[in-house]
């Protein structure tokens, strides 16, 4: 699928959507920022990988987020704080377009995540925060599309068995709330 393309079909199907959001005063509110950006015509997806000296989700690969301030409005300008801070990304740079379910970590943090479109310098240079971030990691949006990229495997959650998504690129692991909120971004495209 061309980028265009996929940007118009993810485009319609956030406008259309109206995300579920979660009420959970015991979970610390986070938000988190899809970041796609077009690189050599083709559509991105921006994760970061977490360094050990974090105190939550140690080496874990995520989306650029973090936990709310007094001083962030919104969901979103946390998410827009924070991808400036792990990675140097300016908000006036990013096109918010949308917004999926909120999601509840194993952590306890309810995540707003955001979908937005990175409109600057296609040779830009991200600006890593050496505390939070080991390493800037771009996946193409048609290899998470691409059938038997995701897997399901099985957790434990409060004493059940569930099955839950999970993705593997150049030998990082994608999992967790990050992957849920993966497949949900892949299945508005579908």
């Amino acid at each position: 699928m061309r980028s265009e393309e996929l940007i118009e079909r993810l485009e319609a199907g956030l406008a259309d959507y109206n995300p579920r959001r979660i009420d959970n005063p015991a979970a610390t509110p986070a938000a988190v920022l899809l970041l796609l950006r077009s690189v050599e015509r083709e559509t991105h997806v921006v994760f970061t990988e977490r360094t050990s000296n974090v105190e939550h989700h140690k080496g874990q690969i995520c989306f650029p987020g973090g936990g709310m301030t007094e001083s962030d409005a919104t969901a979103e300008a946390t998410a827009l704080r924070e991808t400036f801070e792990e990675i140097g990304v300016k908000s006036e740079h990013v096109r918010i377009i949308g917004q999926l379910d909120d999601m509840l970590t194993v952590s306890s943090f309810r995540v707003s995540p955001f979908v937005g479109l990175f409109e600057h310098d296609p040779d830009y240079q991200y600006t890593t925060c050496d505390v939070e971030v080991a390493q800037v990691i771009e996946v193409p949006f048609s290899f998470l599309m691409e059938e038997g990229s995701m897997e399901l495997e099985v957790r434990d959650h409060n004493g059940r068995e569930i099955l839950v998504p999970s993705f593997s690129y150049n030998g990082h692991r994608i999992w967790g709330a990050t992957a849920r909120m993966l497949h949900q971004l892949i299945e508005l495209v579908r």
